[in-house]
């Protein structure tokens, strides 16, 4: 069996999450340490200042440690969750310290929020647990040969020797699931 770092790592951040909603100070520095980096760079796309995404990022980590009991890994991935904490602290921070407010109006109405509305998120939402609900209805063999294709990058001919079959074989087998997806995807 194909084991992925991706999902291992969601593994490690659920968990860490977990622990930090138990008091745990040293599984906040793990999430920390596997997060900071995303979430500064959220931070400071927002922000546009690199002081300000600092504490910003503070305020995040500090939500994170009293929120952690909030999350359920069956509504969101972790790093969903903890970018939507770092996004909207964030927002927080521009509008309290919004140059804007003295900005003539045509130019604060030029400053656009472009992520998605709610109705969009909830639609992405939707379908990404359609995608995945039809994908595990696959027999195994396909459904770990595009997982790891397609979510992990790896080249069929990566995927034909880390599965020992030959490359034509694994290409049948992700085209018949490509398959069986659009059918299953098509009924809902």
């Amino acid at each position: 069996m194909i084991d992925t770092a991706a999902s291992a790592s969601r593994e490690r951040l659920v968990a860490s999450l977990a622990r930090v909603a138990e008091g745990d100070q040293a599984a906040l520095r793990a999430v920390y340490d596997a997060t900071a980096a995303k979430l500064f760079g959220v931070c400071l796309r927002i922000s546009g200042d690199r002081e300000a995404a600092e504490d910003v990022l503070q305020q995040v980590y500090l939500k994170v440690w009293d929120r952690a009991g909030r999350f359920d890994p069956e509504r969101a991935s972790p790093i969903t969750w903890l970018c939507a904490i770092a996004r909207n602290t964030a927002i927080d921070w521009r509008r309290a310290n919004s140059a804007t407010a003295h900005l003539p109006e045509s130019a604060a109405a030029a400053i656009v929020d472009d992520s998605p509305l709610a109705p969009e998120v909830i639609d992405a939402v939707a379908l990404r647990a359609r995608i995945f609900g039809c994908l595990d209805a696959l027999e195994d063999r396909p459904r770990r040969a595009i997982r790891a294709a397609f979510f992990d990058g790896l080249t069929y001919s990566q995927l034909a020797e880390a599965m020992a079959v030959p490359l034509g074989t694994l290409k049948s087998w992700v085209r018949r699931g490509l398959i069986q997806l659009r059918e299953c995807l098509g009924d809902a």
